[in-house]
Protein backbone atom coordinates (compact mmCIF):
# COMPACT_ATOMS: atom_id res chain seq x y z
CA UNK A 1 0.00 0.00 0.00
CA UNK A 2 1.62 3.29 -1.01
CA UNK A 3 1.77 5.92 1.69
CA UNK A 4 1.43 3.49 4.57
CA UNK A 5 4.53 3.48 6.79
CA UNK A 6 5.21 1.27 9.72
CA UNK A 7 5.79 2.93 13.06
CA UNK A 8 9.36 3.24 14.30
CA UNK A 9 9.92 2.58 17.97
CA UNK A 10 12.83 3.94 19.97
CA UNK A 11 15.35 1.64 21.58
CA UNK A 12 14.15 2.82 25.00
CA UNK A 13 10.56 1.91 24.18
CA UNK A 14 11.64 -1.56 23.07
CA UNK A 15 13.82 -2.07 26.16
CA UNK A 16 10.96 -1.02 28.46
CA UNK A 17 8.61 -3.44 26.70
CA UNK A 18 11.18 -6.24 26.92
CA UNK A 19 11.85 -5.65 30.60
CA UNK A 20 8.12 -5.93 31.29
CA UNK A 21 7.97 -9.05 29.14
CA UNK A 22 10.96 -10.56 30.98
CA UNK A 23 9.30 -9.73 34.31
CA UNK A 24 6.52 -12.13 33.37
CA UNK A 25 3.75 -9.83 32.18
CA UNK A 26 1.16 -11.37 29.90
CA UNK A 27 2.51 -10.76 26.38
CA UNK A 28 -0.91 -10.41 24.75
CA UNK A 29 -2.04 -7.85 27.31
CA UNK A 30 1.27 -5.98 27.04
CA UNK A 31 1.00 -5.87 23.24
CA UNK A 32 -2.53 -4.46 23.45
CA UNK A 33 -1.48 -1.87 26.02
CA UNK A 34 1.50 -0.73 23.94
CA UNK A 35 -0.40 -0.85 20.64
CA UNK A 36 1.99 -3.29 18.95
CA UNK A 37 1.63 -6.77 17.53
CA UNK A 38 2.52 -9.58 19.89
CA UNK A 39 4.74 -11.05 17.20
CA UNK A 40 6.74 -7.81 17.15
CA UNK A 41 7.48 -8.13 20.88
CA UNK A 42 8.86 -11.62 20.28
CA UNK A 43 10.93 -10.34 17.34
CA UNK A 44 12.41 -7.63 19.57
CA UNK A 45 13.16 -10.22 22.26
CA UNK A 46 14.91 -12.52 19.79
CA UNK A 47 16.95 -9.63 18.36
CA UNK A 48 17.90 -8.48 21.87
CA UNK A 49 19.01 -11.97 22.83
CA UNK A 50 21.07 -12.29 19.67
CA UNK A 51 22.73 -8.88 19.68
CA UNK A 52 21.94 -6.94 22.84
CA UNK A 53 20.73 -3.36 22.87
CA UNK A 54 22.51 -2.57 19.60
CA UNK A 55 20.24 -5.03 17.81
CA UNK A 56 17.22 -2.92 18.87
CA UNK A 57 18.44 0.15 17.01
CA UNK A 58 15.80 1.45 14.61
CA UNK A 59 16.47 0.63 10.97
CA UNK A 60 18.17 3.14 8.75
CA UNK A 61 20.98 5.57 9.15
CA UNK A 62 21.80 6.82 12.67
CA UNK A 63 21.16 10.50 13.37
CA UNK A 64 24.11 12.87 13.27
CA UNK A 65 26.08 12.89 16.48
CA UNK A 66 24.81 9.48 17.60
CA UNK A 67 27.63 6.99 18.01
CA UNK A 68 26.76 3.38 17.35
CA UNK A 69 28.47 1.34 20.07
CA UNK A 70 29.96 -1.90 18.84
CA UNK A 71 29.85 -0.95 15.17
CA UNK A 72 32.48 -2.57 13.05
CA UNK A 73 35.19 -0.28 11.70
CA UNK A 74 34.37 2.49 14.16
CA UNK A 75 36.24 5.16 12.19
CA UNK A 76 39.75 3.83 12.81
CA UNK A 77 41.89 3.41 9.73
CA UNK A 78 43.09 -0.04 8.73
CA UNK A 79 46.64 0.57 9.94
CA UNK A 80 45.84 2.04 13.35
CA UNK A 81 45.83 -0.20 16.43
CA UNK A 82 42.67 -1.15 18.29
CA UNK A 83 41.51 1.56 20.71
CA UNK A 84 42.86 1.23 24.21
CA UNK A 85 42.47 3.02 27.48
CA UNK A 86 39.31 4.03 29.29
CA UNK A 87 37.14 4.09 26.14
CA UNK A 88 38.04 0.52 25.24
CA UNK A 89 37.48 -0.61 28.83
CA UNK A 90 34.11 1.13 28.87
CA UNK A 91 33.09 -0.50 25.58
CA UNK A 92 34.20 -3.93 26.85
CA UNK A 93 32.32 -3.39 30.11
CA UNK A 94 29.17 -2.41 28.22
CA UNK A 95 29.40 -5.50 26.05
CA UNK A 96 29.83 -7.66 29.15
CA UNK A 97 26.87 -5.99 30.88
CA UNK A 98 24.70 -6.56 27.80
CA UNK A 99 25.79 -10.21 27.70
CA UNK A 100 24.98 -10.69 31.40
CA UNK A 101 21.63 -8.92 31.03
CA UNK A 102 20.75 -11.27 28.18
CA UNK A 103 21.66 -14.26 30.34
CA UNK A 104 19.61 -12.99 33.28
CA UNK A 105 16.67 -12.38 30.96
CA UNK A 106 16.97 -15.84 29.48
CA UNK A 107 17.13 -17.41 32.93
CA UNK A 108 14.08 -15.42 33.99
CA UNK A 109 12.21 -16.71 30.94
CA UNK A 110 13.25 -20.28 31.66
CA UNK A 111 12.23 -19.98 35.31
CA UNK A 112 8.88 -18.54 34.24
CA UNK A 113 8.40 -21.34 31.71
CA UNK A 114 9.08 -24.04 34.30
CA UNK A 115 6.92 -22.29 36.90
CA UNK A 116 3.99 -22.23 34.46
CA UNK A 117 4.61 -25.84 33.44
CA UNK A 118 4.58 -26.89 37.09
CA UNK A 119 1.34 -24.97 37.67
CA UNK A 120 -0.27 -26.73 34.71
CA UNK A 121 0.85 -30.14 35.95
CA UNK A 122 -0.45 -29.36 39.44
CA UNK A 123 -3.75 -28.13 38.02
CA UNK A 124 -4.18 -31.35 36.07
CA UNK A 125 -3.46 -33.46 39.14
CA UNK A 126 -5.65 -31.58 41.64
CA UNK A 127 -9.09 -32.91 40.73
CA UNK A 128 -8.08 -36.55 41.28
CA UNK A 129 -6.40 -35.76 44.63
CA UNK A 130 -9.48 -34.27 46.30
CA UNK A 131 -12.20 -36.37 47.87
CA UNK A 132 -15.23 -36.34 45.59
CA UNK A 133 -13.23 -35.05 42.68
CA UNK A 134 -13.49 -36.48 39.21
CA UNK A 135 -11.18 -39.42 38.71
CA UNK A 136 -8.53 -38.96 36.10
CA UNK A 137 -9.36 -42.22 34.30
CA UNK A 138 -12.28 -44.63 34.42
CA UNK A 139 -9.98 -47.43 35.57
CA UNK A 140 -9.04 -45.52 38.72
CA UNK A 141 -12.66 -45.68 39.94
CA UNK A 142 -12.67 -49.48 40.02
CA UNK A 143 -10.25 -49.70 42.92
CA UNK A 144 -12.32 -47.51 45.28
CA UNK A 145 -13.82 -50.35 47.23
CA UNK A 146 -17.39 -50.51 46.03
CA UNK A 147 -18.32 -46.81 45.96
CA UNK A 148 -21.34 -46.16 43.80
CA UNK A 149 -21.66 -43.17 41.52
Amino acid sequence: MPGKRSRVFSRGFKLDALSRMEAGENVSRLARELGVRRKLLYEWRDAWRAGGEDALRPPGRPRKGVAVVGARGGGASKGSPAPSGPEAELAAARRRIAELERKVGQQALEADFFRQALQRVETLRRPSDRPGGTASTPSSRRGRGGKAD
